[in-house]
């Protein structure tokens, strides 16, 4: 009977899956240790779907900026019977803790709208009937984010963090503060060998850019930091996604023996191998919304021959059932017969379990033993649950966030060296074209032009490279701000303040050479007020950059938003054009232009207070630096006004910045 029941899953004759599994140990031998590192401790969990329609309205999903690409307008958009379909329909399960569903199906399936239903991120959908419940209670965001951890498909972590400090500084903000130092380490260590990334656990995470870990290590790293806070119900996105064969089956493997660990883990996959599939003790097959099987892996081609769908001998039946169920779109006609055999497979099963409390199909043979798949594991000790603790406050998330960001960019030498080199570059330039001229003093003109270069040629450099940096983290802070990793606050100040050690070594390198080489008034004081107003002016572009970054959606247009911007502020700073010669629009412009209040305060501690000589045919004249100010319009506010008013500029760009933080999501691409 054994070797029966071997044939018809695709194993050769006479083989046991007791063999089948002893080989598969000695060939992945960097899985064949099943001890357990890391056991939930906690109650025993239980998810359950009972009769879900999920509803996508397929226009909502369409971003604003697109549609005015395609000439709409974004507030009108189509009907409901137009654009909405049902991505769910007639689903009910129940899954405890021990188990590990697979959710499989062919593309449009409804595997995503599943996993957003769950995770409560269903975006521009909505539940028609039915109802989530999880440990007995109906969903909801803050239950959600106190018992389940969400594993995206995309890995988002920090490139230059070492495995160690990757989950180390979540330690530090996702545990809570009853934790010792110790505690957190062991905590961390802990996860570290249960997801065997001990081999690598110094190794940078690194990305398409930066070497580091290879795919299947990077994921395990995803998992180790939605797994550090012990969560009892685990799911996973796509995690084979991009991975080969040999490292999806360690994957899945050590998947398996978390769920073993009184956890509740579901994942979703597009079409798993044959050997992923037997680790599997729950399966759902889904098409078009619809449930086409849900019970045990190892009873799911004994349901389908029992149906008349008998699985080939020595195929995989992971791949032979979802090809079985998917709607063919190549014809009309064949898309109208797969769609009505898909419609009865699914009305047969709904059927078979509807009379059902857990809607899963059990075998009616002895074969196998059904409680090895279906039961959980014996619950531990419900006392090991922590009572209710209060979560890192917002000062130890800030401290983290800043530590963690510094550590990060300053890992990245060829980065920071780009960045020093072109400051210096740009400052020898400038500083060479005016050297040398010695005791002969440079034209009134010549010296206005470079004052206003210093305060423009720079920010100019710094708006790309903060909006790039911006949008590459941009989908880590959507998903950790999801996850209520840390608040707005916290990650606002700790941005700022982080990129200051960056920003002065790159206004030292700039501004220093700069002054000396090309003359300037001598004296420490004018070069320090110079230094500090560069200072200031640089800054306030950063704020701009990252308010933009932070506002818009996709890099072009911040990009586009930020240098039109800057353009306006450009034409509008005193230089091209005297200020008083600007009409109505471009005045006010110029008032908020930090282009403009730099070169006024650099003209002012060049020429105040001083007399310069100008040539005049073979007559040389003593002019008053303040007349040539007034003259030009520049000298209608003190020097210490100017200094307030950059820093005023500033803080508005920065509260710009925390609302655009703290009311826009800030989606990554992938999420529009």
């Amino acid at each position: 009977m054994a070797g029966k029941a071997a044939e018809e899953r695709g194993l050769p004759k006479g083989a046991t899956p007791q063999d089948t599994s002893g080989l598969q140990d000695r060939l992945f031998s960097s899985e064949s240790d099943n001890s357990l590192y890391f056991t939930y401790s906690g109650q025993p969990n239980t998810l359950e779907v009972r009769d879900l329609n999920y509803q996508v309205d397929l226009a909502s999903q369409v971003p604003w900026f697109e549609q005015l690409a395609q000439f709409k307008m974004p507030w009108t958009s189509p009907s409901c019977q137009n654009s909405c379909e049902l991505g769910i329909q007639n689903l009910s399960f129940r899954v405890r803790s021990g188990q590990m569903l697979a959710i499989i199906g062919s593309s449009g399936c409804g595997r995503a709208s599943l996993l957003d239903v769950i995770t409560g991120r269903g975006h521009g959908g909505k539940i028609k009937s039915g109802q989530i419940w999880i440990n007995g209670q109906p969903s909801s965001p803050q239950l959600v984010r106190k018992c389940v951890a969400h594993v995206r498909q995309h890995n988002q972590l920090l490139p230059n963090l070492t495995v160690r400090e990757t989950l180390a500084f979540i330690a530090q903000m996702r545990l809570p503060r009853t934790f010792s130092q110790a505690q957190r380490d062991k905590r961390v260590e802990d996860v570290i060998a249960e997801l065997r990334l001990r081999q690598c656990a110094d190794t940078r995470v690194g990305n398409m850019y930066v070497r580091g870990l290879s795919g299947g290590e990077r994921r395990r790293v995803s998992i180790g930091v939605q797994l550090l806070w012990n969560p009892g119900i685990l799911i996973l996105d796509e995690p084979t996604s991009g991975l080969d064969s040999f490292t999806a089956h360690n994957l899945v493997k050590t998947l398996s023996r978390l769920a073993k660990g009184n956890r509740l883990v579901l994942i979703s996959l597009h079409q798993p191998r044959s050997d992923i599939f037997r680790l599997f003790d729950l399966v759902l097959l889904m098409t078009s919304g619809t449930p086409i099987y849900l019970g045990a892996a190892q009873h799911m081609v004994q349901y389908f021959t029992a149906i008349g769908y008998p699985c080939p001998r020595y195929s995989n039946p992971a791949d032979f059932y979802v090809d079985l169920t998917s709607i063919d779109r190549r014809s009309r006609e064949q898309e109208l017969a797969t769609r009505e055999k898909a419609q009865s497979l699914a009305a047969l099963f709904l059927e078979k379990v509807r009379d059902l409390d857990d809607f899963l199909w059990k075998a009616e043979t002895k074969d196998l033993d059904e409680d090895t798949c279906v039961e959980s594991v014996t619950p531990l000790d419900t006392n090991c649950l922590p009572s209710p603790t209060k979560m890192p406050g917002a000062v130890q998330q800030f401290t983290t966030l800043i530590r963690r960001q510094i550590s990060n960019d300053f890992r990245d030498l060829p980065t920071l060296l780009i960045h020093g080199a072109e400051a210096c570059l740009m400052s020898l330039t400038i500083g060479f074209l005016y050297f040398g001229h010695g005791s002969i003093q440079l034209s009134f003109m010549d010296t206005a032009a470079l004052l206003f270069m210093i305060g423009a040629l720079i920010p100019f450099n710094v708006i790309l490279d903060v909006i790039s940096k911006c949008y590459s983290e941009r989908a880590m802070l959507y998903y950790e701000l999801e996850d209520g990793l840390y608040t707005t606050g916290p990650y606002f100040f700790a941005k700022i303040l982080g990129e200051l050690p960056e920003h002065c070594a790159y206004i030292i390198i700039y501004g220093m050479p700069t002054y000396w080489l090309a003359n300037l008034r001598p004296g420490l004081q004018p070069f320090l007020l110079h230094f500090l107003l560069v200072w200031l002016v640089v800054f306030c572009c950063r704020i701009m950059a990252l308010a933009a970054a932070a506002l818009l959606p996709t890099f072009h247009m911040a990009s586009f938003f930020s240098n039109a911007l800057y353009n306006s502020f450009y034409l509008t700073g005193g230089f091209m054009i005297n200020l008083s010669s600007l009409w109505t629009v471009p005045a006010w412009i110029s008032k908020v232009s930090f282009l403009r209040w730099c070169f006024e305060g650099l003209m002012k501690i060049q020429f105040s207070r001083r007399t310069y000589k100008m040539p005049l045919g073979n007559l040389t004249i003593a002019v008053s630096g303040d007349k040539i100010l007034s003259a030009m319009e520049l000298n209608s506010y003190p020097l210490y006004a100017i200094y307030l008013i950059v820093i005023g500029l500033s803080g508005g760009f920065m509260v710009l910045y925390y609302v655009s933080l703290r009311f826009i999501k800030q989606k990554p691409s992938q999420d529009w």
